[in-house]
């Protein structure tokens, strides 16, 4: 695993000097093309379109899917992982267990400004419990934001069926981080419950291990429970508040969803 300022972070000798789809109409119309597309043939293009290209994954209970798919089309796509400091310590086992069993080899550290510590003498104790818009706009958002700096574009593994906040969530879109316009790529975005756990059948790919134990969507530890049977997936997020998404996936008008 590198740093997000490592040189690992850097377009293929090869990679297209222009950015693809300069218009808006452009955009809309490659959304339209490719809804409906194989992952793979979206992840292939955007690998091959976008200058400076990578995946953000949260080595959760869905990740080893598009993971999987990043290792069939190039092991050398570079992955951000985010390291809020509130990790589940399973999940950082499992982010080691996928990066060995699919052979991923640009897999980016990226970490807060502020460690855990120094945000609690800035903020107070638990600022995950009394803001937690706040808690994730320090741990996720903003550096996912500095991370993109470097990139053109990313690909994430947002699907439409996750929550009511993506179902209209395009294949492919342009939007703002930092000033800078980057074109925003889900391959997977069609994809249901049913597909995600067939793929992962049919890989053998390893679950999560707090899958086994209740978890249904994982993210950070003091804000992510177990789920009971037949619950949504997602009830374990922020259970006991209003808030459903930490803010890492622009929409047009909104700061939401989260993987």
């Amino acid at each position: 695993m590198v740093s997000a300022g490592s040189t690992l972070v850097r377009p293929r000798p090869d990679a297209p000097a222009v950015m693809p789809l300069s218009t808006q109409q452009e955009v809309a119309e490659a959304a339209r093309e490719m809804d409906g597309a194989p992952a793979t043939t979206i992840l292939r293009w955007a690998w091959w379109s976008i200058p400076r290209f990578c995946v953000t994954s949260s080595f959760g209970a869905d990740s080893a899917t598009l993971l999987s798919l990043v290792a069939q089309v190039d092991p050398d796509i570079p992955v951000l992982f985010l390291d809020t400091g509130f990790h589940f310590e399973e999940s950082l086992t499992y982010r080691d267990t996928l990066v060995e069993r699919l052979g991923l080899r640009r897999v980016v550290h990226v970490q807060p400004w502020l460690s855990v510590e120094d945000q609690a003498s800035l903020h107070g104790d638990a600022l995950h419990d009394r803001d937690p818009d706040a808690c994730c706009q320090i741990r996720k958002v903003a550096p996912l934001d500095q991370a993109l700096e470097g990139f053109d574009g990313w690909a994430t593994g947002v699907r439409r069926n996750q929550a009511s906040s993506r179902q209209t969530t395009p294949v492919v879109q342009r939007v703002v981080k930092g000033g800078r316009s980057l074109l925003k790529v889900a391959p997977l975005v069609n994809w249901t419950a049913a597909d995600v756990a067939g793929h992962r059948r049919l890989h053998d790919l390893p679950p999560h291990p707090l899958t086994l134990r209740g978890f249904g969507s994982i993210g950070c530890q003091p804000c992510t429970s177990p789920v009971a049977a037949g619950e949504d997936p997602r009830a374990g997020r922020w259970a006991g508040t209003t808030k459903t998404e930490c803010g890492l996936h622009l929409g047009p008008t909104r700061r939401s969803e989260d993987e």
